[in-house]
């Protein structure tokens, strides 16, 4: 292969990361990936109601609006490998913790130590039994994984089921 063609191939390249990164901050920017006036413990019912019908696991996703890797989680969720993934073997709820002072409870509940890090994910059977869960901030520097270790991350979750 001559320089220039490989030249030319690392510059569109690189030019078609650059688009999908701005893409994805725009995406991120206008809509903020956790609702904050949700009522995270009626929606985790209701996600149990559905995953049991369609036979599939809730994923809960506890994190906030101020924080980067809980960002790059969600855009992992909607766009790229991980999003089929996602869409395919889970329920996905997301639960704001605020400032750790919003449902904290829900996590304590399920032995989830946000202080490890957010994200912090558990994972309900279709009957709602803790199938797995972060314990050690797993997800806490979702930015460095980037797409293909978070979706290598969630392959094994996936497997667990």
């Amino acid at each position: 292969m001559r320089t220039s063609t490989i030249i030319s191939t690392t510059i569109n390249t690189a030019a078609l990361a650059i688009i999908f990164l701005m893409t994805s901050l725009t995406l991120a920017a206008a809509e903020p990936p956790y609702d904050e006036t949700a009522d995270a413990k009626a929606d985790i019912r209701a996600a149990l109601v559905e995953a049991e019908r369609v036979k599939v696991p809730v994923l809960v996703v506890f994190g906030a609006n101020w924080c980067g890797d809980c960002k790059v989680l969600d855009m992992a969720f909607k766009a790229g490998m991980t999003a089929p993934l996602i869409a395919k073997n889970f329920k996905v709820v997301k639960v704001n913790v605020g400032r750790f002072d919003r449902n904290v409870d829900i996590a304590e509940g399920y032995g989830l130590p946000l202080k490890k890090g957010i994200p912090a994910v558990v994972v309900l059977s279709d009957k709602g039994s803790i199938v797995y869960s972060t314990q050690a901030g797993e997800l806490a520097d979702a930015r460095s994984m980037g797409d293909k270790g978070i979706y290598d991350f969630f392959t094994k979750i996936a497997a667990t089921r």
